[in-house]
């Protein structure tokens, strides 16, 4: 029997006609058409897990969106929708979450995060930017790990040498317009992937032959996979040179 072939995108559920349910198999010539269901008679607790499944997806596919934009269009008249001091307890708490992402910073965390004048913005989709006398630093979604800006990469290269991997120059022009970066500009003769960095972790993005870091974003596949698979995003690209969050050097 040949699998059976899925309609679009979206489909409207059998049962109530609801057009939340994602994909709904198309009947083939092949395949006898089941019987109607009777008037009423609906067998409630699959068509809840139907629903419930179609509305996971949904949502999931939302905040990848969402996370993709992150910064491309970040305006903070618009999108930061507050601002707060943070507790002393509070930055404790971050400065040692930062060492342990970041081993290499710890030298320096007094500098970088002092104890005092740090604050919180709060913006769209769950984002929250951590600044340091108003100048964002790191920032970071939902429960998320924290990932530095730009400026402060380019200020403190070192301390992020072991979360950077490096396309090839190919990779510059799609990087800067926002594109999630894919297997081949790391596998590429002049690309790099010098620290194993697992599946989920930010990762410092570079180019062959500049001097500066262009992009920050977020593992999808780690380096053995990139090699092995070598097709497919496997950086997905959450702040780049130029951006909203570029621009924007105070919150103030």
């Amino acid at each position: 029997r040949p699998p059976p072939r899925f309609a679009g995108s979206v489909q409207r559920c059998r049962l109530c006609m609801s057009a939340s349910v994602l994909l709904e198999p198309i009947q083939t010539s092949s395949e006898p058409r089941a019987p109607r269901r009777p008037a009423g008679a609906v067998n409630t607790a699959a068509h809840t897990s139907l629903h419930a499944a179609a509305a996971a997806a949904n949502s999931n596919a939302a905040a990848a969106t969402n996370k993709t934009k992150m910064f491309k269009k970040f305006d903070p008249a618009e999108a930061v929708s507050s601002r707060s001091q943070v507790k002393s307890s509070v930055v404790r708490g971050i400065r040692a979450a930062l060492v342990e992402q970041y081993p290499l910073i710890e030298d320096v965390i007094d500098e970088i995060l002092p104890k005092k004048d740090i604050s919180m913005a709060k913006c769209q989709n769950h984002v929250n930017i951590l600044c340091a006398a108003q100048e964002p630093l790191f920032f970071q979604q939902r429960d998320g790990p924290w990932y530095p800006t730009l400026r402060l990469v380019h200020r403190r290269k070192s301390c992020f040498a072991t979360s950077t991997w490096q396309t090839d120059a190919g990779a510059i022009r799609f990087v800067l317009g926002g594109a999630n970066i894919m297997c081949p500009g790391f596998t590429s003769e002049d690309g790099a992937l010098d620290h194993d960095l697992p599946k989920g972790s930010p990762v410092v993005i570079g180019a062959h032959g500049k001097k500066h870091a262009m992009a920050v974003g977020q593992v999808l596949m780690g380096r053995d996979a990139v090699r092995e698979v070598n097709k497919g995003h496997c950086v997905e690209n959450l702040h780049f040179l130029g951006d909203g969050l570029w621009q924007a050097e105070k919150l103030d």
